[in-house]
């Protein structure tokens, strides 16, 4: 039987690593706490590979002498907390003293440091857990950590790490996260030598949101701040009507500590239940404070998750102060946006714009797209352009189903009698289908109609967003867009698919750009990334009368079943349910 035994400081500091430092993005994490900690009012981040390679946090916060800079590389050494009691009244994003001995013991980690008053500083270099050196160095008042060659010691951690776009993504989305927490404090952050985001101090929230998240994002916030005893929420939250497909711009802060609650964040969605569709998710930039002692901020070694002692209170509370602030502003001001994912229209004048091949007897032919070449005339963007599905199908064609329509219930559905029974139609669902199974042959074929806009639509994104748009331009003009870049992270679209309203392309690329973060639209499976974006357009594409006819139904039927999977939604939603004469029988008891 194996003799039980003290694990050596370098392979504890190895496992503690595994904890603590998941991903490079961990480390920058670490490190600008730190900064933070120290009272740091400017902090500048810089990193390549993904953090593979480089990693700096440099700071002028209040620095450390030799015999503290040593000690800090201990385990479990820490100037937060002296004793358990600390831990219910933490003022600090740092506590445990594990973060620097983990880091240092998975890279090369150089470190120069000067406290106010000390004449000199204090260099310390250490690789892989090793020192090689501690000596004096010159360099203003603050602390300057490098971080290089991580995982190197640990080869199989470094092979989990995935790609260089996706950690960079990690890291910007930490930072972002703690200049939002702190926007007295100034911040730069620096990709392969590439400033993606440099703000200076700010004086509120809503400046550092607009500096990182643009001014289009400001814009469209409105404030909120509740108290109660105990309780205090505060910040921005999106107008009812606005928002986004990801959560991406849903960020909460507990004690200015940015966190991932399911508390808070089902309480904000909740909230919103009146105010947007499901499925999308609301802008959010809010401060919950509460007694230090009320929430564990020491349930994970990241401190990303917390517990609150009395859950119920705290989401009763949010949603009662999301809510009432909503319902204060009244009905939503961007009607468009809200109406768009909810009750969608179809335009069935004729189409303005592009010639389009209908197929034979007038339906979408679904092998061959519509043909415009890069010489076709194509006309000015008109408000209220729509290229819909050509609703002239013969009647031959529409006998041959046998259905037999009878009305409309509830405007979304069409019931029609069959030789079996009644057939429920869902238009929604079955126009979808269509317009899906059309563009996804467009953008196979690399041929989209496009529609020049009188008016370009400006578009401004925050850092992370413009580089993602940037790297998937090529794409974008290759599927009927025209985006040109108009300054730092403003861009104007000057054309826009045939099937795209103009007052749709903001919302409609905001969603796209989630996707790509999301790896849903990736660029080395380009049929995937073809039915993606064939999915997400068609439910723009698709806009529902009120009113509508027999033939106009009886067309979409037809059209519906020229399609190779006329069953289903490209959401996978039923297009037709149907009750024959025994479920009939058996509902009435005969």
């Amino acid at each position: 039987m194996a003799k039980v035994r003290i694990l050596p400081d370098r392979v504890a500091n190895q496992i503690a690593a595994g904890e603590v430092i998941e991903r490079p993005a961990a480390v920058v994490k670490e490190l600008v706490e730190n900064a933070l900690d120290a009272g740091a009012t400017r902090i500048e981040v810089e990193f390549r590979h993904g953090g593979r390679s480089l990693m700096r946090v440099e700071d002028n916060g209040g620095g450390m002498a030799r015999d503290d800079a040593l000690l800090a590389l201990e385990r479990h050494a820490t100037s937060k907390i002296a004793e358990a009691a600390d831990l219910d009244r933490l003022a600090s994003y740092g506590f445990r003293g594990e973060a620097l001995p983990s880091i240092a013991s998975v890279s090369r980690f150089e470190l120069q440091t000067r406290e106010s008053g000390s004449e000199v500083g204090t260099e310390i270099l250490v690789n892989g857990g090793k020192f090689i050196h501690v000596r004096d160095c010159g360099r203003p008042v603050g602390t300057r950590i490098e971080v290089t060659h991580l995982f190197n010691s640990v080869p199989a951690r470094r092979k989990f790490l995935k790609t260089d776009q996706t950690e960079a993504a990690h890291i910007v989305q930490c930072v972002r996260l703690y200049a939002l927490a702190c926007p007295r404090t100034a911040f730069t952050l620096i990709d392969e030598g590439r400033v993606v985001f440099r703000s200076p101090e700010c004086a509120t929230l809503a400046e550092r949101i607009a500096e990182i998240f643009g001014r289009q994002t400001a814009e469209s916030l409105v404030p909120i701040e509740t108290v109660e005893p105990g309780l205090r929420l505060s910040g921005l939250i999106g107008r009812p009507g606005i928002g986004r497909a990801t959560r991406h711009e849903m960020i909460v802060f507990v004690n200015a500590r940015p966190v991932d609650s399911r508390t808070l964040n089902y309480a904000m969605i909740e909230s919103y239940h009146e105010s947007l569709p499901k499925g999308r998710y609301p802008l959010a930039f809010v401060f919950f404070e509460c007694d230090p002692a009320a929430v564990d901020v020491n349930v994970h070694p990241a401190k990303r998750e917390v517990r609150f002692r009395s859950e119920p209170q705290v989401r009763s509370f949010v949603i009662r102060s999301v809510l009432g602030r909503l319902r204060e502003l009244g009905t939503p001001e961007s009607p468009v946006e809200l109406a768009e994912s909810r009750v969608p229209q179809v335009d069935w004048r004729p189409a303005v714009g592009p010639t389009v091949d209908r197929g034979v007897g007038g339906g979408p032919d679904f092998s061959k797209p519509t043909a415009t070449g890069p010489n076709s005339p194509r006309p000015p963007a008109q408000v209220g352009l729509s290229v819909a599905p050509s609703i002239e199908t013969p009647r031959s064609k529409i006998q041959n189903i046998n259905w037999r329509f009878l009305g409309l219930a509830h405007g979304s559905y069409a019931l029609f009698e069959t030789a079996a029974g009644l057939v429920l139609l869902d238009r929604r669902a079955a126009h979808e289908r269509v317009w899906f199974e059309r563009l996804r042959a467009q953008f196979r074929a690399g041929i989209v109609p496009s529609q020049r806009l009188l008016l370009p639509v400006p578009l401004e994104l925050d850092p992370v967003s413009a580089a993602m748009l940037l790297d998937r331009l090529k794409f974008l003009h290759a599927h009927g867009f025209e985006i040109g870049e108009f300054g730092r992270n403003f861009f104007r679209v000057e054309a826009l698919p045939a099937w795209m309203e103009p007052a749709d392309a903001e919302p409609f690329l905001r969603d796209l750009i989630g996707a790509f973060r999301e790896g849903r639209l990736p660029e080395n499976n380009t049929e995937l990334a073809h039915e993606e974006l064939a999915r997400l357009a068609a439910a723009k594409a698709v806009r529902l009368p009120e009113s509508v006819g027999e033939m106009e139904l009886g067309a979409l039927v037809a059209q519906l079943f020229a399609t190779p999977t006329p069953l289903t939604s490209p959401a996978g939603r039923p297009t037709y349910i149907e009750l024959n004469h025994g479920e009939l029988a058996r509902r009435f008891h005969k």
